[in-house]
């Protein structure tokens, strides 16, 4: 027995001391790195230059960091170098194109004139027929195509605007997965069967939107805005169609709008990825055997000018959205550049412009208001956008209008001009900075008809500009008698009249208890 109770003490006290060896390991302290070279009492100029690499292989691929101090703000940054080409297929489709070897992978974008403008008598037929490409073909319904797509690593994008209908691609160049999703780009993009039910589908979406916007001031006011701008004009119908104008259209209407307009002669293919020229010219001609053939669409004809006028359109609220515009310049105008930059300066560049200075900073008339300018293919609008308390409507239009009758009768000052330079040059880099952006920007040079240095150009000009040269851009384009302001909310307030008047007034409905009161018309 006692044997026994001595093993135990014994393997206990072995079990004590290794543990304790294995915890003195663990809590043991790591020895301190050794240094490569003494620091203490070693001068300055003898540990070599501060910004030296270290020796190791990972410093080697790293570039070296430049500081701030350094840069200098008046030197635009570093352009990427871009290879624009540029040729027309056998079937009149313009084509261009940048290789792009960093990725395998090609972004394709194909422009069509047949956006909005070309609806005619039937609102929101552009939109449908393009929101159609993809809901089925002769072989293939909705599902099948989403899924042939996912299966490929591919993505299929569309959409529709005013002036223009787009189609893209974005696929991995290895060619077992480039050809199967080119053949079915094109088929989606040039055969599409329009299906009953999916077009009935998108039709009741259409017309849910329309339900729907009659709840957001906002959309009213642009609703408003572009129908008074543009009246009798491809440009002031909504896109999204009337209530009316889509109950009107049938299949037959959209097969007819997609041969007329998704036609070869009337496409414009960009290309941006890893491919050489020869296979872009394949891709394109390729493409464009796929489409209908049919020459290119006539240009949007210009607007006719408009006078001053005023709208308001009750809406029960908070606050009232504010519209304040006139028609500004077609994408090929010459003073684009110049009115580009000053409208940055005025309200397009957030809360560095003169707007947001002059309405949110000195007077807390809104949290926030801006300027923008959109050159189309025909003259396309200016405006100025805000909101505000329904009491303060008078006061920011005064603003606004004051505002813009000194920017153009004075321009912007020297400051004003080299921070708005230095904020583009800095910004236009993300312009390229990938292929989907490059692939953007080569689709409208071709949709436009602009030169094939058309970013070089730009840059240089805003370089160039010079204040006067803005100044002289708003006095020739921004007429003030030709200024158009829509604004949705509450009914106006009521303004204070003489007690003599009330009087007359109370003593007049009195008179006349029989006829009841009716809401005064909105101002034209």
């Amino acid at each position: 027995m006692a044997a026994n109770t001595t093993r135990r003490w014994i393997a206990a006290l072995l079990t004590v001391a290794v543990l304790a060896v294995v915890l003195w390991q663990l809590y043991e302290p790591a020895p301190a790195p050794l240094s490569p070279e003494p620091v203490t009492g070693v001068p300055a100029e003898q540990t070599g230059p501060a910004d030296a690499e270290p020796e190791d292989a990972v410093s080697e691929l790293l570039p070296a960091l430049e500081s701030l101090q350094r840069i200098d703000l008046d030197q635009a940054p570093a352009r990427r170098n871009l290879d624009l080409q540029h040729w027309v297929t056998e079937q009149g489709a313009r084509v261009y194109f940048m290789p792009a070897s960093e990725l395998p992978m090609l972004d394709v974008q194909v422009l069509f004139a047949a956006g909005a403008s070309r609806d005619g008598d039937q609102p929101g037929l552009a939109m449908l027929t393009n929101g159609m490409l993809n809901e089925g073909t002769g072989s293939k319904d909705a599902g099948a195509i989403a899924a042939a797509f996912e299966q490929l690593g591919a993505r299929f994008t569309n959409s529709s605007h005013r002036d223009m209908a787009l189609v893209g691609l974005r696929t991995l160049t290895e060619q077992d997965k480039l050809d199967p999703a080119l053949a079915l780009f094109s088929e989606v993009m040039s055969r599409p069967s329009f299906p009953e039910d999916a077009f009935e589908r998108l039709r009741n979406q259409l017309l849910a939107s329309q339900r729907l916007r009659l709840q957001r001031p906002g959309a009213l006011a642009s609703e408003a805005f572009w129908a008074d701008l543009y009246p009798q004009h491809p440009y002031g119908s909504l896109p999204e169609g009337t209530a009316e104008s889509l109950t009107g259209i049938s299949i037959a209407d959209l097969e007819q709008f997609h041969r007329r307009f998704y036609s070869a002669g009337n496409a414009v293919i960009a290309l941006v990825g890893d491919i050489d020229r020869a296979g872009a010219e394949r891709i394109a001609q390729r493409l464009a055997n796929a489409l209908p053939q049919g020459p290119a669409a006539e240009p949007t004809p210009a607007p006719e000018p408009i006078t001053s006028s005023h709208r308001h359109i009750e809406f029960n609220g908070q606050q009232t959205h504010v519209l304040v515009g006139q028609h500004g310049i077609s994408r090929h105008d010459p003073d684009y550049v110049a009115l580009y930059v000053g409208n940055q300066i005025l309200g397009g560049s957030g809360f560095g412009s003169r707007l947001m200075e002059e309405i949110r900073e000195t007077r807390g008339l809104s949290y926030s208001v801006s300027s923008n300018l959109l050159p189309m293919q025909a003259t396309g609008p200016f405006m100025i956008s805000m909101q505000t308390r329904a009491d303060q409507v008078d006061q920011a239009l005064e603003v606004i209008h004051a505002s813009l009758d000194r920017f153009i009768s004075e321009g912007p000052t020297e400051a004003e001009l080299v921070r708005t330079r230095r904020q583009i040059s800095g910004e236009f880099p993300l312009s390229t900075a990938n292929n989907a952006a490059i692939v953007g920007q080569l689709g409208v040079i071709g949709f436009y008809g602009l030169p094939l240095n058309h970013l070089q150009l730009f840059l240089d000009q805003v370089q160039a500009l010079t204040t006067e040269d803005i100044r002289q851009a708003f006095a020739r384009h921004f007429d003030p008698e030709r200024r158009l302001v829509v604004t949705v909310g509450p009914a106006a307030l009521a303004v204070p009249q003489p007690e003599e008047q009330l009087d007359e007034e109370v003593q007049s409905e009195e008179d006349a208890l029989s006829v009841p009161a009716t809401a005064a018309e909105p101002t034209p």
